[in-house]
């Protein structure tokens, strides 16, 4: 598992500790995570060897990794960009791993405490026909189309993520959001971090 830190910048008000585990170096690409990919599913049309050898993939490493974190922590998701109710059970596969490591190991399950109800931009297909309906990010987007549950309050949050991109700035509006609704604290874990 790799260190980073996640500065403040015009969406976040503070520095931020983040661990990623692998390079993201785009689809494809030898040694590039693909099966972060294959997870989003993007028009539901992966078959279930695909599916299920992306969730054995995902599965190992957030074990591996996750056990790393002090198990006090509560574990927060950042939503995918559509709303929620949008999804199949076969698009929100990467948030159903993470819902399992969590009750495995321990950890206090705030998987559900971010919840997308309206549509924003998908940032890495904006430039093509499948980018969608909504905003790109600007500072305050998850406020606006996300609900948060009151219980973020007073808890020490781990931020888990498929991919962090530097100066997309998705993850610097939600933890800036959990900070805003009263985390303790936040710390961000990415598996694939794009170089």
């Amino acid at each position: 598992m790799n260190e980073f830190t996640i500065y403040a910048n015009e969406y976040l008000s503070q520095d931020i500790q983040g661990y990623y585990h692998t390079n993201y170096l785009r689809y494809g690409n030898p040694g590039n995570p693909d099966y972060l990919n294959d997870l989003k599913n993007t028009f539901d049309n992966f078959s279930e060897e695909k599916l299920n050898n992306a969730i054995n993939q995902l599965y190992n490493i957030l074990k591996n990794d996750l056990s790393q974190f002090n198990k006090s922590l509560t574990i927060c998701v950042v939503p995918r960009s559509k709303a929620e109710n949008t999804y199949s059970h076969n698009q929100l596969l990467f948030k159903k791993v993470i819902q399992a490591i969590i009750d495995e190991l321990g950890f206090n399950d705030g998987s559900d405490y971010i919840i997308r109800h309206t549509d924003t931009k998908t940032t890495h297909l904006a430039h093509t026909e499948y980018g969608g309906n909504g905003d790109m990010p600007y500072p305050g987007i998850t406020q606006n189309t996300c609900n948060i549950s009151n219980t973020v309050s007073g808890k020490n949050i781990l931020l888990i993520d498929d991919i962090y991109t530097n100066n997309v700035n998705i993850d610097e509006d939600v933890i800036q959001t959990l900070l805003y609704s009263g985390a303790k604290s936040v710390i961000f874990y990415a598996v694939g971090k794009t170089v």
